[in-house]
């Protein structure tokens, strides 16, 4: 089987200056939720091409991404010119392992994610797989500026199909973020303010915790978690925490 199947852009939405979504009219592609896929265009007779999270369930269709255009990147100011009609190159297999299929069931599900690794969390939360194994998911959702806040309706959705097993909190970063959370996820966490306006502990009998977004706030919160006794997830050695950087 090819590596690449031709997709073609249905859609696009542009959530801020160089905040993006596009959707993919291409062939299915098997995967589970939480698993990405590689995005490609030609250009000057080489194929570049970035792994990007799904944000659609599996099985639903059209194939979605959610990124942010680096200005001088090789791919996504190319990838954001696209316009409704334009073909792209997407891999015809998924990879990933940041998933909940060996995940084991406990009382909370935490999502954390910093800007656009919101995305992998939508496919998770779009999926049976939560529900099946968690009795409450909490979605954090941390960016710099409300302007970087996305797909609300979206949550809005999850959160009337879910009712009081679903919740979502938003922390800005460098403006105030009026009745919510304001300040960086890492530092949330160590102070308590996180758990405190959540009204939720985090902790290794109740809790697994999944990590996806920037580096840094990914290593922070991993020290955190470990000193509370939590230890990091693999096949082969259950844990209570999965972290992804997000690409």
């Amino acid at each position: 089987m090819s590596q690449w199947v031709k997709g073609t852009v249905i859609g696009k939405y542009q959530w801020s200056e160089c905040l993006f979504s596009m959707r993919f009219d291409a062939p299915p592609i098997d995967f589970k939720a939480g698993q990405y896929a590689k995005v490609a265009l030609d250009v000057d007779g080489e194929r570049i091409a970035r792994p990007y999270s799904l944000v659609n369930a599996p099985g639903e269709s059209p194939l979605e991404i959610y990124f942010n255009e680096v200005p001088d990147g090789p791919l996504t100011p190319r990838l954001s010119d696209l316009e409704q009609g334009d073909p792209v190159w997407v891999s015809a297999t998924a990879s990933g392992i940041f998933t909940l299929e060996t995940v084991e069931p406990a009382r909370t599900l935490w999502l954390l994610a910093t800007g656009t690794a919101l995305g992998v969390y939508l496919s998770i939360l779009r999926a049976e797989e939560p529900w099946d194994k968690f009795e409450q998911v909490i979605l954090v959702h941390g960016v710099r500026y409300r302007a970087e806040l996305a797909y609300a309706s979206t949550l809005d959705a999850i959160a009337t199909q879910r009712e009081d097993r679903f919740r979502f909190f938003s922390t800005l970063s460098r403006e105030n973020n009026g009745t919510g959370l304001t300040g960086r996820i890492s530092n949330l966490l160590t102070s308590g303010e996180l758990e405190a306006h959540v009204g939720i502990p985090i902790n290794r009998e109740s809790s697994h915790v999944m990590l996806c977004g920037n580096a840094g706030m990914i290593k922070d919160v991993k020290t955190v978690l470990e000193d509370r006794g939590l230890g990091r997830h693999s096949r082969r050695t259950p844990g209570q925490y999965s972290t992804e950087q997000y690409h």
